[in-house]
């Protein structure tokens, strides 16, 4: 998708730096943090919200980032977050999960 913001940081258009990366995800810092630690975990593939993801291996490697990532910078508690629809506060139109901590 042309003109949604999360693919041109995937496609790195941004020059946003990764703080993890697989073959189906990337993971990076919130630009508006709402806790000392605001990450996202964004899959690769476009996805517009939770409603419309089908693949339940990507729902997997979604969950498999939150873990490694957490235990790469050492985040033992946490609290995620996934808004679905505009209604509900999802500002981008781009499945994603919010990791929110304390260091």
């Amino acid at each position: 998708m042309t003109d949604c913001i999360f693919c041109k940081i995937i496609n790195g258009e941004f020059n946003t730096e990764f703080v993890y990366e697989n073959e189906y995800v990337v993971v990076f810092k919130d630009i508006h943090p709402k806790a000392p630690v605001h990450l996202l975990v964004v899959p690769k593939v476009h996805v517009e919200s939770l409603n419309e993801l089908e693949d339940k291996n990507l729902m997997g490697e979604l969950l498999m980032a939150v873990k490694a990532v957490t235990k790469k910078i050492g985040l033992n508690a946490y609290k995620l977050h996934v808004n679905t629809g505009k209604a509900a506060g999802q500002e981008v139109m781009h499945l994603h999960i919010h990791i929110l901590g304390n260091m």
